[in-house]
């Protein structure tokens, strides 16, 4: 088939086509420059010394005291396996606390008043807080409870995890090294299996933790705690300037704090704490929101900071791309919107540019992230025709989120705050009805993605008809992203299963 001719513009259009291109080259610079990013990852990863995890028996009489701390709101479905997890953990009674950090407006909070009333029974030490109002949101609990807690050690664990036994007396070992203000274990997966969602997340998951946390501590870098599977020096949350609720992500803004006050982390990955995947778009959507947002906030608040710091450029380097990886989401974005002045290009300018830039898009910017995605998998021990599918899911499943999170990042350069967006979970039940309350949707969703979608795969089908074929997989990438997502979302904001946001 002959390729369609080029299209002839007036100068006015021709100027305004160059400065799309102009754009569009930018776009893809940074892109680039973030996807590259994956490949100093695995670098580091290879050429990093080998971190040494060591869970050494401790003589029992030097442990030190800890409190778990188990913030809490609205979480009827998953907070009493929580509280009975906890309440199982393997550590001296007389050296462990437990608070159940309670916000909830709903029947939460008497479920987990009575799993705190059956432990303490048996001899668990276990205190039901309940705060009437959300100030700091979950900050603000967690700051609250620290101001009461008897512990040394701080862990915090999310409703929806459900830590093995054994956890504190794997992670506690690391803070005889008295620079060490915070361990990380690895986040595992109860419901992995459940969807290919959730197969997708958790090859996203496995790629930061196994890759992204273990590269950066080997090297020196900084990382984060992630909000849940943790343990923190309390000394050092003190020192760092304690819990702040002037980001949504109060875990990443307290982890950079404390790094730059001097503090050490410390990521093992034998240690595996199980949790919920969201198994519903929306609820995932949300999520993913609230961690987009907070990471520019942060960015916007600490960035400074880390810049003066006296610290290694490459540790400033890795803090900057880490704080404001992000940026990535709007940035795909404006490469597949200004794709179609580009694919008009050859009308001014040569062909082979064209074609170039488009090439560069898939080698320099797909290629990165797919291996990257693949060694996360390769990295957690799975192999196979199952872990190439779920790379692939990945994928498109990152594509999809761009217009959800490019919104949240837009937001995040703002200055408000914006309110704490909870991630409803459904714990082992799944029976109708259970998570009606819980649902994330509270109107239609999905129609911005569904209008991409339609646009990408028009556009894919005009660049396959005039001749453009390297931007027909880019242009299929999108198209097969913004859907799967839109479609998803469509379906879980039904009016059927639509509720207000609890």
């Amino acid at each position: 088939m002959n390729a369609l001719p080029s299209p002839t513009f007036p100068a006015p259009l021709l100027w305004a086509q160059g400065a799309a291109m102009l754009a569009y080259g930018l776009a893809q610079a940074l892109i680039v420059l973030y996807s590259s990013h994956r490949w100093l990852i695995l670098w580091r990863l290879r050429r990093g010394v080998k971190a040494l995890t060591q869970h050494r028996p401790i003589d029992p009489a030097q442990l030190p005291s800890v409190t778990v701390q188990l913030p809490v709101f609205n979480e009827r479905s998953v907070v009493g396996r929580l509280i009975d997890a906890v309440a199982a953990l393997d550590y001296p009674a007389d050296r462990l606390e437990i608070q159940v950090l309670d916000d909830s407006t709903d029947e939460t909070r008497a479920i987990a008043a009575a799993a705190a009333r059956r432990h303490r029974a048996r001899g668990v030490n276990v205190v039901h807080r309940h705060r009437a109002r959300r100030d700091g949101f979950k900050a603000g609990a967690l700051s609250e409870g620290l101001a009461h807690a008897r512990g040394e050690l701080i862990a915090v664990f999310d409703a929806d995890f459900v830590p093995h036994p054994d956890f504190l007396r794997r992670t506690v070992p690391h803070f005889d090294d008295p620079a060490v203000g915070m361990c990380q274990a690895r986040w595992g997966h109860l419901n992995r299996d459940e969807s290919l969602l959730t197969r997708a997340q958790a090859v996203m998951l496995d790629a930061h933790f196994l890759l992204e946390h273990e590269a950066r501590m080997r090297g020196g870098l900084f990382f984060n705690f992630n909000g849940t599977a943790g343990v923190w020096r309390r000394a050092c949350i003190e020192a760092a300037g304690g819990w702040q609720h002037d980001t949504l992500t109060e875990d990443l803004d307290l982890s950079y704090r404390a790094q730059l006050a001097g503090w050490r982390f410390v990521f093992d990955r034998e240690v595996v704490a199980p949790a919920e995947l969201p198994a519903d778009i929306e609820a995932l959507k949300s999520q993913q929101r609230r961690w987009a947002k907070g990471s520019i906030q942060t960015a916007r608040k600490l960035l400074p900071a880390l810049l003066r710091a006296p610290l290694p450029a490459r540790v400033k380097l890795e803090g900057f791309l880490h704080l404001t990886g992000n940026v990535a989401y709007p940035l795909l974005l404006a490469l597949g919107l200004l794709l179609l002045p580009l694919l008009l290009g050859t009308a001014a300018v040569r062909p082979e540019l064209v074609w170039t830039l488009q090439a560069v898009v898939v080698l320099l910017g797909v290629v990165p992230v797919t291996v990257f995605l693949a060694a996360g998998q390769h990295a957690a021990g799975l192999r196979g025709p199952r872990m190439v599918r779920d790379v692939l899911a990945a994928l498109v499943l990152g594509v999809g989120l761009s217009v959800n999170n490019a919104r949240a990042v837009a937001e995040g350069l703002g200055s408000q705050v914006g309110g704490w967006e909870r991630t409803p979970k459904a714990g082992s039940s799944r029976a109708p009805g259970q998570m009606q309350a819980y649902l994330s949707a509270s109107g239609p969703s999905g129609r911005s993605e569904a209008v991409l979608a339609t646009w990408f795969g028009l556009l894919g089908a005009f660049a396959a008809l005039a001749g453009h074929y390297r931007a027909v997989p880019f242009l299929a990438l999108l198209a097969i992203g913004f859907g799967s997502v839109g479609l998803g979302s469509i379906r879980a904001s039904a009016p059927e299963r639509r509720a207000p946001r609890a």
